[in-house]
Order: C-alpha cells, then sequence, then structure tokens
C-alpha cells in the first residue's frame, strides 16, 4: 500500500504563497538590472539549456540552495551573504514560491518570487538569453 500524504504540493505552495513576496511580472521586470538585487534561477540545468535564461541571474539549482545560503555550510555561496533583494524564478513559480519561503526562514530578510516563472517571463518578452543551438 503507497504511502499517505498528509500534504501535498499544492498545499505547500499555497502555504508559501501566503508567507512570501509574490512578484508580478510588471513588478519583477522593474527590479530586473538593478544592483540591489539578485534574481535566482532555481531551475535544473537542463532546463537552462533547453529554455535559455534570464540575462544576469545566478543560477543555484534547488536541491542545493538550503546549503549554498547557510554560511556555515562547506558549499555556502557568497552571492546569499549580500545584502540585496533576493528574486526567486524557477519555471512556472512552484518551486520559486517553496524556496522563497525556505530562504525566509533561513533568514534571509528580502525574498520575493516570480509568479509564473520563467515560462510567464519569456512569454512576456521580457530579456531572455536564448540556448546556443548545436
Amino acid at each position: 500500500m503507497p504511502p499517505t500524504i498528509k500534504k501535498g504540493f499544492k498545499a505547500l505552495v499555497a502555504e508559501a504563497n501566503a508567507m512570501v513576496t509574490t512578484l508580478s511580472l510588471d513588478e519583477a521586470r522593474a527590479l530586473h538590472g538593478r544592483e540591489s538585487v539578485l534574481f535566482v534561477d532555481l531551475r535544473d540545468p537542463r532546463e537552462l539549456e533547453r529554455e535559455g535564461r534570464i540575462p544576469e541571474a545566478f543560477h543555484c539549482p534547488r536541491g542545493m540552495l538550503e546549503f549554498w545560503i547557510d554560511p556555515e555550510s562547506p558549499y555556502a555561496k557568497p552571492q546569499f551573504q549580500k545584502d540585496v533583494t533576493f528574486v526567486f524564478f524557477c519555471g512556472g513559480g512552484w518551486r520559486s514560491a517553496l524556496a522563497a519561503r525556505t530562504a525566509q526562514d533561513m533568514g534571509l530578510e528580502l525574498v520575493a518570487h516570480v509568479d509564473g516563472g520563467f515560462s510567464a517571463w519569456k512569454k512576456s518578452g521580457a530579456p531572455v538569453i536564448l540556448p546556443e543551438k548545436s
């Protein structure tokens, strides 16, 4: 018999969205390129290769987030030790909602995520670096 899931991903994402700032595409675009803002791309490397990326975004695979944020971790990254606003995004906004909540729970104060993620960003005509064709 399969395990009983007590709280599914939809409930987890809804809880996260209730606790973190969700940016509209217009709000995210207005922040893009500012020195005081770091866009953090949580997508899998294969997604970046297939779909492209947002210029100047820092790539942090979702599975490494907690380890890269924590300054006591041997994997800590200097990008997360800065006093900036962190704008997380993924493919569609689910992983980034969860990541923003985790980052906030860990102590990052200025945290948000992009509603609709990279898919919505790209569809809106916002700046994108397309993957190279081989």
